[in-house]
């Protein structure tokens, strides 16, 4: 809910799955965000600017935890690269 100057005014906002879209509750103590740094692909250095990534628990206990975070990390680098493929 937001007030009438447009800030978030909620006491709780849920996060949700970034894998599978579901939403995160509060009692989910298996659930885990996982911040990812940006890499310069030329001189292979942090840029400073991170991806934040939440995994629910459900995710992680049927043991699909690996394979979520690494096909998100190649689907957030390949929008990277179509993006500064499509600036040049």
């Amino acid at each position: 809910m937001q007030n009438e100057h447009g800030e978030n005014v909620d006491l709780y906002v849920p996060r949700k799955c970034s894998y599978t879209s579901r939403l995160i509750s509060a009692k989910d103590h298996g659930a885990v965000q996982i911040n990812v740094g940006n890499v310069d692909p030329t001189t292979g250095l942090f840029t400073g600017e991170s991806k934040a990534i939440a995994l629910a628990g459900y995710i992680r206990s049927k043991s699909k935890g690996d394979m979520a975070l690494s096909y998100l990390v190649q689907q957030s680098d390949a929008a990277m690269a179509a993006d500064a493929a499509s600036s040049d």
